[in-house]
């Protein structure tokens, strides 16, 4: 047995990009639900007492056989079955089971429809555990299995699921996330590529590893080495497999082949989506793809700041200094946010938008934000004296922090994605940003100041006729530390 877990702004006029945020994945509390066929109904998962199975095979006797087996285990609960490709997709949409146990090949054509209404359900219902059943020990259909990662999928067959309760533990495995192919599978993947002894003992192991549906991350914590050098193994491995196959192990070869650029490639878009998006987005993402047409209002604060005098810095300073200077502006920024649990959604030049309060809910995003600003202007203080001693202008910060609804989306395509967040508090957080003057002081929207739970000393701006809108905003000003213009 293997576990494995595979692992903005307005479109306004600075250049920001209004367009943003995120859905989340669904998460498992499930109400009782009666099944129409079986009389059984789901217990109340959010105890932890019960995995809720929803079980599918065209063959009664089988089916009616697994229930039984299922039924012995004391913390398994068959909440429905089915019988073709469709009553699975419908009997889990209606149960929410947290675990699925189908058979591969299923009505009307006896192809793959279980491996498919899986999937579906997967997509459906992300999060949601897989356990496949098949007669057939062909490897090929667990690679069609795993080919969109391994967390959360099992592969067993029939004729050995009482084994040691093997079925049992396959659906514990995947009911948190985790992978099992069965034995057989594995050494089917594994035996006809080589002759005995044709291998050392690590490269033994490591074939198995691979076998297993293992990732590479997982294969390298093992073994107490780095992902770079278990692909760069895995390639000599196969370069070894390679130069002595016959007919028959070329086969065993390309499965081992599909099913290593099946986990490395998703393992790739992990990394590549946390990268690109917030702490903690891109493992949801990667659980629900469907994340990416969904819209979410959220309550939220949103901070922008920006540059005082940023124009005539440009114009006397050498480009290639400038770039540095940005580059260790950001950085302190970066880390001011982070820091205070925010998410730093755009740099466009000397300017950053960050919002406190998605994708992640805080309850205290609008006090996250005001000491967020404050440590930006710390450190933006402390780095200006580092200049200074180079003989390098200082940077003054103007920061504008505004509270309110927003809808957050995540959009983009193949290519990009973004996180977003939009609406009339993105656009305030700018002109309040613009009020931020002398350098050195941040400026809240009303809606901030009344969400504080320490409010510190301020200054009432009054009411305040800011671009684009027609009715006056009341702002107050905060003075930070010893930044100048």
């Amino acid at each position: 047995m293997a576990s494995a877990g595979l692992s903005g702004g307005g479109q306004y006029d600075h250049g920001w990009g209004d367009r943003t945020l995120v859905a989340t994945a669904r998460v498992g509390s499930h109400d009782h639900v009666a099944d129409e066929r079986s009389g059984t109904r789901t217990s109340d998962v959010a105890t932890g007492a019960l995995i809720t199975v929803f079980l599918a095979d065209d063959n009664l006797l089988v089916r009616e056989g697994v229930r039984a087996l299922l039924g012995i285990e004391a913390d398994l609960d068959v909440v429905g079955v089915a019988a073709d490709h469709d009553e699975l997709v419908e009997g889990a949409d209606r149960t929410a089971p947290q675990v699925v146990v189908t058979d591969i090949r299923m009505p009307p054509n006896f192809q793959d429809e279980g491996i498919e209404a899986a999937k579906e359900v997967r997509k459906r219902h992300p999060g949601t555990g897989i356990v496949i059943l098949s007669q057939y020990d062909d490897p090929e259909y667990a690679i069609a299995l795993l080919d969109e990662g391994a967390a959360g999928y099992a592969y067993l067959l029939k004729d050995r699921v009482s084994d040691g309760n093997r079925l049992a533990r396959a659906i514990r495995e995947v009911a948190t996330g985790g992978s099992m192919l069965d034995p057989e599978i594995v050494q089917a993947l594994v035996s006809p590529v080589r002759e005995e002894g044709a291998l050392s003992e690590s490269e033994e192991a490591l074939l198995r590893q691979i076998a297993e549906g293992r990732p590479v991350k997982a294969i390298a914590a093992a073994l107490g080495t780095t992902p770079e050098a278990v692909n760069d193994a895995m390639e000599s491995l196969f370069l070894v497999l390679a130069k002595g196959a016959s007919a028959g192990q070329e086969s065993a070869l390309r499965r081992l082949r599909l099913l290593q650029r099946a986990i490395v490639a998703r393992e790739e878009q992990g990394e590549t989506l946390n990268r690109l998006l917030p702490s903690g987005l891109a493992e949801r993402l990667r659980a629900d793809s469907t994340a990416f047409d969904r819209t979410e209002r959220l309550e939220v604060t949103v901070l922008m700041s920006d540059v005082r005098g940023y124009s005539g810095i440009a114009e006397r300073t050498d480009p290639t200094v400038l770039a540095s200077m940005l580059n260790g502006h950001r950085g302190e920024m970066n880390t001011a946010i982070l820091e205070l649990d925010g998410t730093v959604m755009q740099y466009v030049g000397d300017a950053v938008m960050a919002v406190f309060g998605a994708p992640l809910a805080q309850d205290d995003h609008a006090d996250r934000a005001l000491a967020a600003a404050a440590a930006m202007h710390e450190r933006q203080d402390a780095l200006n004296q580092e200049w200074a001693d180079a003989g390098l202008p200082p940077f003054g910060l103007g920061i504008g922090v505004s509270t309110g609804e927003v809808a957050a989306a995540l959009l983009g395509n193949d290519d990009r994605v973004e996180y977003t967040v939009v609406g009339d508090t993105v656009n305030l957080s700018q002109r309040l940003q613009d009020l931020a003057r002398p350098a050195g002081t941040t400026v809240i929207s009303e809606a901030t100041r009344a969400q504080l739970t320490d409010v510190p000393d301020l200054e009432a701006l009054g009411d305040q006729h800011v671009k684009g809108r027609d009715t006056p905003v009341r702002s107050y000003r905060l003075r930070h530390g010893r930044s100048r213009s």
